[in-house]
C-alpha cells in the first residue's frame, strides 16, 4: 500500500511539472499573480534644462519658464569660460571689449553650438563691487565667441556672471571677476529694505516668506506689480531676477516659480549663506523694461 501510494504522488508531481512552460531568452518568467510592467517604463523622462524639478513623460515646453523639455540631459559639468578684456589697463568712462569664450570640461576644446535660453545664446550680468551698478545684457556671438563692449562708470572690481547653455551640456552659470583702476568705492553695507520700488513704469511691492529668511532654506519672494494690466513677458519669461551677496561671492540667476501674467509672481530661492543679498528684479510692461532691487537680510536658523 505504502509504494502504490508513493508511485500515485510522484506520477501526479510529473503531471503537474509537464504543464509548466519551459522558458527561453525571449520568454520572461511570469509568476502567478505577478503583473509585467509594461514598456512605458523604457521611455524617456522630459526635463527642464532650467528647472529640473519639471517633468513630463513626453516632449513639450516648461510651463513654468518656456525652455524646450530634453529627454534624460547628462549630468552636469561645469565648462571653462575665459574672459579677455581691451585696451589695458581699463580707463573709467572709456570705451572696453569683453571676449568670452567657452571651453569643453574633458579636453578643453573650444565650444561653438549653443541652445537659446530666454530668446538668447549668452545672458551677461555685471554688478559693480558696492552693488550701485547693475547691467543685464546678451553679448554677440561672432567667430566662435561672444563680443560685448561697455564702459565701466567707476573705478573698482566688478563680478560678470555668464549664463549659457553649450549643446548636449546643463545650462551654466560662471562668475568671472575684472578690476578698473583707480580708487575703489567703499564695499557695500547692506540693511533690510523690503520698501515699495518705483521704477520706469510700474511700482513694485515685496514680502517674503518667511518673513525672515534663512541661509539653506526655501524662501518665498513674492511681488506685486502695479498697474497690473499690460504686463509682457521679457525674454521668453514674465520675470527675470539676480540675487548676489553683498560680498559678491553668491550670484543667482531665477525665473518665477508661479506667474500667469497677473500682477503676482512668486520666485523660490535658496539663500546659501548668512549674509545680505541685494535683489535686482526685471518685468516688462507696454514694451518697457523695469528694473527695482531690494535688499534682503539672510539668518542663520536659530539666531
Amino acid at each position: 500500500m505504502r509504494s502504490t501510494a508513493c508511485l500515485l504522488m510522484l506520477l501526479f508531481a510529473v503531471a503537474v511539472w509537464a504543464q509548466i512552460p519551459v522558458q527561453n531568452a525571449q520568454t520572461p518568467l511570469q509568476l502567478p499573480n505577478q503583473t509585467l510592467l509594461p514598456d512605458v517604463i523604457k521611455d524617456p523622462v522630459y526635463i527642464c534644462p532650467m528647472d529640473p524639478d519639471v517633468r513630463s513623460n513626453n516632449p513639450g515646453t516648461c510651463a513654468r519658464c518656456g525652455m524646450k523639455l530634453v529627454a534624460n540631459p547628462p549630468d552636469p559639468k561645469e565648462y571653462h569660460l575665459d574672459l579677455t578684456v581691451t585696451p589695458r589697463p581699463l580707463r573709467v568712462g572709456e570705451p572696453a571689449s569683453l571676449k568670452f569664450e567657452v571651453h569643453d570640461p574633458w579636453k578643453d576644446r573650444p565650444v561653438t553650438n549653443f541652445v537659446e535660453v530666454h530668446e538668447r545664446l549668452f545672458h551677461a550680468f555685471v554688478v559693480s563691487q558696492d552693488l550701485e551698478f547693475f547691467v543685464h545684457d546678451h553679448p554677440t556671438f561672432k567667430d566662435g565667441a561672444f563680443y560685448y563692449d561697455m564702459a565701466f562708470p567707476k573705478p573698482g572690481s566688478y563680478r560678470i556672471l555668464g549664463d549659457f547653455y553649450p549643446d548636449g551640456a546643463t545650462p551654466q552659470l560662471i562668475a568671472k571677476t575684472i578690476i578698473v583702476p583707480g580708487t575703489p568705492p567703499a564695499p557695500a553695507k547692506l540693511a533690510r529694505d523690503y520698501s515699495a520700488k518705483d521704477a520706469r513704469n510700474i511700482r513694485v511691492d515685496l514680502e517674503t516668506v518667511p518673513a525672515q529668511p534663512i541661509s539653506g532654506q526655501k524662501t518665498q519672494l513674492h511681488f506685486r506689480i502695479s498697474p497690473g494690466e499690460g504686463l509682457q513677458k521679457y525674454l521668453g519669461a514674465w520675470g527675470h531676477m539676480l540675487a548676489a551677496s553683498d560680498d559678491l561671492i553668491d550670484m543667482m540667476h531665477q525665473h518665477p516659480f508661479i506667474a500667469d501674467g497677473g500682477p503676482q509672481m512668486q520666485f523660490n530661492l535658496v539663500f546659501p549663506r548668512t549674509r545680505t543679498y541685494r535683489v535686482w528684479v526685471q518685468f516688462q510692461r507696454n514694451g518697457v523694461v523695469n528694473t527695482v532691487h531690494f535688499d534682503v537680510p539672510v539668518k542663520q536658523l536659530g539666531l
